[in-house]
């Protein structure tokens, strides 16, 4: 197989020996070639401009620029772009918005690295790759009412530790209106109480701590 053939590869992970494992895995492949490596967002953007790789694996959580920002970025610029997320988070929202952003696949680090393989070649073939198991979970929360931005600036701060009355002062709101949004909350989250609100939140990826 001539090199005019291979499936060029773009690593985007700031943990050394997980980069130095998938470029192991990678340029065992005879269809497959790692061509270069990056580990921040900012770099990644660059090493894509430089490559143009046929397909890119990024993650989500990187010391500069978010995964999810890079992803736009490169998006932005090269509409063509194959990228699939490689992370450790299964939270469906964030699942979401990597697919909206459009990350062509979705897999997690503790995923078998054939699945890794199979996965670069559905992507480089014009496919999307998203796992049953990551697809399962996207189901569970497809009819959910999403949170409002408002709902949402309300729960971090209830994350923090603020009182309803504290949140109102920092929100220029009062604090019956607090207590609203955070009944909507708990409603769409079927949650029984705040903690549990915040608990489910940052399970889901709505909020980061």
């Amino acid at each position: 197989m001539t090199n005019t053939a291979l499936i060029r590869i773009l690593s985007v992970d700031d943990h050394p020996m997980f980069r130095e494992g998938i470029g192991a895995i990678i340029n065992c492949q005879p269809d497959m070639s790692l061509v270069g490596v990056a580990s921040k967002g900012t770099d990644g953007i660059e090493a894509f401009r430089r490559l143009r790789p046929d397909v890119t694996l990024m993650d989500l959580a990187l010391p500069d620029l978010n995964g999810l920002d890079a992803l736009m970025a490169i998006r932005s610029e090269f509409p063509e772009a194959r990228i699939i997320v490689l992370t450790t988070f299964e939270r469906d929202v964030e699942i979401q918005r990597a697919l909206k952003a459009g990350a062509r696949g979705y897999l997690l680090k503790s995923m078998p690295a054939q699945q890794m393989i199979e996965a670069i070649r559905q992507v480089h073939a014009g496919r999307k790759s998203v796992p049953p198991e990551i697809a399962a979970g996207l189901a569970e929360h497809l009819d959910d009412e999403n949170l409002s931005d408002r709902e949402v600036e309300v729960l971090r701060h209830v994350a923090a530790g603020n009182r309803n009355r504290d949140i109102g002062e920092k929100l220029f709101i009062a604090e019956e209106t607090v207590k609203a949004h955070l009944k909507h909350v708990m409603t769409k989250l079927r949650a029984n109480d705040r903690t549990e609100a915040v608990a489910i939140a940052i399970r889901r990826g709505i909020i980061q701590l």
